[in-house]
């Protein structure tokens, strides 16, 4: 991992950490913005930035995703991606919400939910630079996954990682699960 993009990471990470602590819009609830004092993360780590290749789905399959306010979101499964991660092969299935176009949402979770990371998993998005076609690589940087605003806040309304995105492998990269205590 380059030095530039450690630092990218990191400011990146200071970015987010100054919103959830000031912003009017921040998922911190108020009385707990006092005494917030960042995210926390795992280190980032070279191992979970890794080459996908693209399988894109011509006819999208829509796909029903169960939210943590119990009303199921609609979403349309674009791609698969497939991947090599502490040698075994995985994939995760990319979506968008019908009309949307451009950021590939990748809801997952792995070995580490409800443990390190926050219960019901975590999300990733990718912006392709145009648009993907089959065989395509792209990487996936799990040291950017990061918990929905319901992991700080039950006022907001997450979708659930379909059971085809859940890893079976522990991925100890991108944000923990948040103490709010």
């Amino acid at each position: 991992m380059t030095d530039d993009y450690a630092e990218r990471l990191s400011a990146n990470r200071r970015e987010k950490d100054e919103f959830f602590a000031e912003h009017p819009q921040s998922p911190i609830p108020p009385e707990h913005r006092d005494g917030f004092e960042g995210l926390d993360y795992f280190d980032p780590d070279p191992a979970y930035r890794v080459e996908a290749t693209v399988t894109v789905h011509d006819d999208p399959g829509p796909v029903e995703m169960e939210t943590t306010a119990s009303n199921p979101v609609r979403y349309l499964r674009v791609v698969t991606f497939a991947f090599d991660l502490r040698g075994e092969e995985h994939t995760l299935a990319g979506y968008q919400q019908e009309g949307d176009e451009g950021t590939i949402f990748v809801p997952f979770r792995d070995k580490t939910t409800g443990q390190q990371t926050y219960h019901h998993g975590r999300y990733m998005e990718l912006e392709p630079e145009g648009e993907l076609g089959d065989g395509d690589v792209v990487t996936i940087d799990f040291n950017l996954a990061y918990n929905p605003f319901c992991a700080y806040s039950e006022t907001f309304s997450c979708p659930l990682p379909p059971e085809e995105n859940w890893l079976e492998v522990v991925v100890p990269a991108g944000e923990k699960a948040p103490d709010l205590e």
